[in-house]
């Protein structure tokens, strides 16, 4: 039953597109031609429909081929519900957006008038998209590193603590584009200052949780490895780093979230390239469409990176599989 609710969200959008009627008029459904093949807008928004049927389909097959947990059926077949409304509202929209122009034009178009800009600035998208891909990994990656080595000294040495918990608490609450002036005078290239940008806001809640899982790791443990002869390098690496380990990934995980609202913001504040960059040439010109496009792209490099983070963290920290729930 799970399944099938899931599915028929989409199957109904599908069939909306299909058979509902186009009664507005002046709404323009452009066609492109690959190897032969026509696809119009339509068609196009149609395909992806059964693409994620399809997708969902075959992942429940894959569940009960592998024989999945009991949880992670439950838990996948618990969002059931939800799929179904995003059908329900793709089709809302569609009807209203396209098919009878009800909603506001040109800033709400239709799944289908988005399509357009899928389809049609397929090469310019994909530029951007990398260009963001790049600018937010070197941010991240440099706020990441910083941030673990900041919260090893202040939660390893009281004198670090001394001297760089109150820097870390003023600098931490400050918006990050508070500091783009600073950065665009500092730094010879904007792609540089977006980096130190991104890397600052990233920075803060890796230190801030790096610190805590240090100063947790109970004194016993310290006590036992001097027993074994176990000097200061072995104690940080092997034992207060890793118990910090679940604190870490919670900092990591904000920061990335931190990390790339600050990206979508300096790109549409000078960059050269980037979703946010393409963003707002696309508002100047008025193709709302393509803001659209853009942003579904943005949510979903923003769930892969996520993803990539979450298996990480699932690797790094295997050894809570059947302890933590």
């Amino acid at each position: 039953m799970n399944i099938v609710l899931t599915i028929s969200g989409f199957l109904i959008a599908f069939l909306v597109n299909l058979l509902f009627p186009q009664v507005a008029e002046n709404v323009r459904i452009k066609e492109y031609v690959f190897g032969g093949f026509t696809v119009d807008d339509n068609l196009a928004y149609r395909l992806v429909l059964l693409a994620i049927i399809a997708y969902y389909a075959v992942y429940t097959v894959v569940l009960f081929v592998r024989k999945a947990s009991a949880d992670k059926v439950a838990k996948f077949f618990a969002g059931a519900k939800f799929r179904f409304a995003v059908g329900l509202a793709l089709a809302a929209w569609d009807v209203l957006g396209t098919k009878l122009l009800f909603l506001p034009q040109p800033f709400f178009p239709g799944p289908a008038i988005i399509m357009d800009a899928v389809i049609g600035d397929t090469k310019f998208i994909w530029q951007n998209t990398l260009y963001s891909l790049r600018l937010f990994v070197a941010g991240f990656s440099v706020g990441v590193v910083t941030g673990v080595l900041t919260g090893v000294l202040i939660g390893w040495y009281p004198k670090a603590r001394y001297w760089i918990l109150p820097v870390l608490n003023i600098c931490g609450v400050i918006p990050a584009v508070a500091w783009m002036p600073f950065a665009l005078t500092l730094f010879p290239t904007s792609f540089a200052a977006a980096t130190f940008l991104i890397a600052i806001c990233s920075w803060f809640p890796v230190a801030t949780m790096t610190a805590d899982g240090v100063q947790g790791t109970p004194k016993s443990l310290f006590e036992l490895s001097r027993t074994f002869g176990a000097g200061q390098l072995y104690q940080i690496f092997h034992i207060a780093i890793p118990h910090a380990m679940p604190q870490i990934f919670t900092g990591i995980m904000t920061a990335a979230a931190f990390g790339f609202t600050t990206l979508v913001m300096a790109e549409m504040m000078g960059q050269p390239g980037g979703l946010g960059y393409y963003i707002n040439t696309s508002k100047v010109w008025s193709a709302y469409y393509t803001v659209f496009a853009a942003i579904v792209v943005m949510a979903v490099l923003f769930s892969a990176i996520l993803k990539v983070v979450g298996a990480v963290q699932r690797y790094v920290l295997r050894w809570q599989k059947g302890v933590v729930r």
